[in-house]
């Protein structure tokens, strides 16, 4: 999709105290006949109102951009501060805000255009529903779910999202298949290090959990592997002995200033910056890249995919956070779940991925490959 296209991203946010339980909305429409295409919502815990009406333009630019990057977007929000601060006329003065104005900025420059329009409160119900209705889940202990078909959606034609309960009932059609495999043990990794776009090789115990790894798969047929660019994984994809390809989309999330540094040390220097990276995905460690950035990478990457390659097995190498973010949208869960997944060196996780929009985890952190290897660090 290009140029052509235009969306409409009407998005909120509020806070039951300011700051107190927060939660944002936002909705992505079709600008020629106002059709919703999807919906965003989900409490964030305690935030301030101006937090979460950023994250509700992020989520919402985010969903756009998995609909149609390039095209001509209009958003829309009640809050003045944030569009404002958007369109570039008012500054930016509190420290928090500037991690979600740049984040919200990068994602902007994946369109052609996107303008920024200030509209009543009575014209922006839509997602201040929503942004109520999420915090109003989350108050009874539930999990907000959407009322339309949600995107990322690869193809034109793909059919609407439905459910299926896997192992009793049919599918359209063989669903693509993507393996997923963590690369071997490095030196940060044995530091237990925040080793994010920094470079670092495989240790030599990681090059023998990567063979291990391409003996497991050794008679696997895949009809494509693709790499990460990073040292460490394309170390253990050339360890399986054929041919690969690479996809930037795939490296692991950049941690900025934490690049390098032990959770300790982070913890030391940056106690309130991790405090608020621990609390919400959205927030980007300084200078880096927020958990739910990487996930709209790899959700671009699992599109692409989907459409050059229906129904065929495909071998990905990757990284934790890559590999997580593609299992929390196999599972349409909350980005709070990428905090309380594991994932051990060269795993193997599983997803099959339907035409019809569901997927399916088939297995998630096997090393039973590696299970005779010994290590010093994760």
């Amino acid at each position: 999709m290009g140029t052509e296209r235009r969306l409409v991203v009407e998005a909120d946010g509020g806070s039951r105290g300011n700051p107190g339980p927060a939660g944002y909305g936002a909705v992505v429409r079709d600008a020629a006949d106002g059709s919703v295409l999807a919906e965003r919502a989900a409490s964030i815990g305690r935030a301030t109102n101006n937090v979460a009406e950023y994250s509700g333009l992020i989520a919402g630019l985010r969903a756009a951009a998995e609909l149609a990057p390039g095209a001509e977007v209009e958003v829309r929000m009640d809050s003045k501060l944030v569009v404002e601060q958007m369109s570039g006329r008012w500054k930016i003065k509190h420290p928090s805000m500037r991690p979600l104005a740049d984040e919200a900025a990068g994602l902007a420059r994946e369109f052609a255009t996107v303008r920024y329009q200030w509209v009543p409160r009575a014209r922006n119900g839509a997602a201040d529903r929503l942004a109520n209705e999420a915090m109003d889940a989350a108050a009874a202990g539930r999990t907000w779910e959407p009322s339309v078909p949600q995107s990322p959606d690869p193809s034109p034609h793909r059919a609407p999202t439905t459910n299926r309960l896997s192992g009793w009932m049919a599918p359209p059609a063989p669903p693509m298949t993507t393996v997923l495999l963590r690369h071997g043990q490095t030196p940060l990794s044995v530091e237990k290090r925040f080793s994010g776009t920094v470079e670092a090789a495989l240790t030599d115990l990681g090059l023998e959990q990567a063979a291990a790894a391409a003996r497991r798969l050794r008679d696997e047929p895949f009809d494509l592997i693709v790499s990460s660019p990073l040292k460490r994984a394309r170390q253990t994809a050339e360890a399986l002995g054929r041919d690969y390809t690479i996809d930037d989309d795939l490296r692991e999330t950049s941690f900025g200033a934490w690049e390098g540094l032990t959770f300790g040390e982070v913890r030391e220097r940056f106690p309130e910056e991790l405090n608020a990276w621990l609390a919400d995905p959205h927030v980007p460690p300084p200078g880096g890249e927020s958990l739910i950035a990487t996930v709209a990478r790899v959700a671009m990457v699992r599109n692409r995919l989907l459409a050059e390659y229906p129904g065929q097995r495909i071998l990905i190498v990757s990284h934790v956070t890559p590999i997580k973010g593609l299992t929390q949208l196999a599972l349409a869960a909350e980005p709070t779940v990428l905090y309380r997944l594991h994932l051990d060196l060269v795993s193997l996780s599983t997803i099959d991925w339907y035409s019809d929009g569901p997927a399916v985890l088939r297995g998630f952190n096997d090393t039973h490959h590696a299970a005779d290897l010994t290590s010093s660090g994760e």
